[in-house]
């Protein structure tokens, strides 16, 4: 794993030299949980590319430069209360964890990945994410309302439930667009009285969002 290592260490070190990573909170979580340890052993050694990795069930583990991008955009901070649509591998979960140092929920709609997230997360020493198998454009109630909603997935629209789970001045960053991979990367702000402000960060390609108020399967 020394090869992995290095070659992960020199991701982050461009990541941080591009201005990607920009701060040392989200330098220090991809340090500490690589990308090559939420893969299959077969991928392991491409962790380190600018490239989307395949996890099981057709799914995939999204680029370092977008997961950056997101949690950059997120501006999270120690103690944040955080849910993430879409847990995948479970990376970025772990990221997250490590930024806001206490739990985090994340939902996933496909019981094989509930699990690879879960061993994946164990492996790690990740103790405090919580993987709750759902339909995640539902968003989580039991513990809303939440400071930040980071989708993993690409949206028809933005999905009201998650809105109403946010808090007052909190955020979501969320892809919006296409069912066939193509999106804009939106950061909705909900501001006082309910009311949101959108602002579009760029082009992204996420796989689509499945669910009640997702895309139909």
């Amino acid at each position: 794993m020394e090869d992995a290592d290095f070659l992960w260490r020199r991701t982050v070190e461009r990541l941080r030299r591009e201005g990607i990573i920009r701060s040392e909170g989200v330098e220090r979580a991809f340090l500490r949980y690589p990308r090559y340890l939420f893969v299959q052993e077969r991928y392991k050694k491409y962790a380190h590319l600018e490239e989307p990795l395949p996890i099981p069930a057709g799914q995939t583990v999204s680029a370092p430069h977008m997961v950056a991008i997101m949690l950059e955009l997120a501006e999270l901070e120690e103690g944040m209360n955080v849910l993430e649509v879409g847990t995948g591998s479970g990376w970025n979960a772990a990221l997250i964890a490590e930024l806001v140092k206490t739990d985090v929920y994340t939902i996933e709609r496909i019981p094989e990945l509930v699990e690879f997230a879960r061993e994946n997360l164990e492996r790690a020493g990740v103790k405090n994410v919580h993987v709750i198998p759902g339909d995640g454009s539902r968003g989580f109630p039991p513990k809303a309302p939440y400071d930040r909603i980071i989708v993993t997935a690409g949206a028809p629209k933005v999905p009201e439930p998650l809105v109403e789970q946010l808090k007052t001045g909190g955020r979501l960053i969320i892809p919006v667009g296409s069912y066939h991979f193509w999106q804009d990367l939106y950061v909705v702000e909900k501001t006082g009285e309910g009311k949101v402000r959108k602002r579009s960060w760029g082009g992204v390609a996420f796989v689509p969002l499945i669910g009640e108020h997702g895309w139909k399967e």
